[in-house]
């Protein structure tokens, strides 16, 4: 996996990361939930889904992270695997978002665009590079 596979893995697991902390720690704050782009009519419905969604997108980070750290510390292989299938499932769960705001399940129609591309582009440019 060459470096500048590696650094795109690397943004992409801190973005997940960055993510994770919203949506885990402070998701009760308004401003928060307006950056997430997320509407609610009641925040308390949506608090078990948002943690559990920070859940995943934490250990997808942390995921990333443990298969940097093991391909840079000499087990290549290994390494490059964790990377890549963290990436997949960071490129797919990003995915699934702009696919529930086409089924009308986002509030409003339409405010998944910019976190999806968002959350796709570092994955898919990681995996795009790791196979070149």
């Amino acid at each position: 996996m060459n470096g500048v596979a590696q650094l795109a893995a690397l943004i992409a697991a801190t973005a997940s990361l960055m993510a994770a902390s919203l949506e885990l720690f402070w998701f009760d704050r308004h401003a928060v939930r307006r950056f997430l782009r997320v509407e609610a009519d009641s925040v308390q419905d949506v608090r078990m889904w948002a943690f559990v969604v920070g859940f995943r997108n934490a250990l997808a980070g942390a995921g990333t992270l443990i298969g940097l750290l093991i391909l840079r510390t000499g087990h290549e292989p290994i390494g490059a695997t964790v990377v890549v299938a963290c990436c997949v499932y960071m490129l797919l769960a990003s995915l699934a978002m702009g696919l529930a705001d086409l089924l009308g399940y986002w509030r409003p129609p339409g405010g998944s665009v910019r976190g999806t591309v968002g959350s796709s582009a570092l994955p898919l440019a990681a995996l795009v590079l790791a196979a070149a």
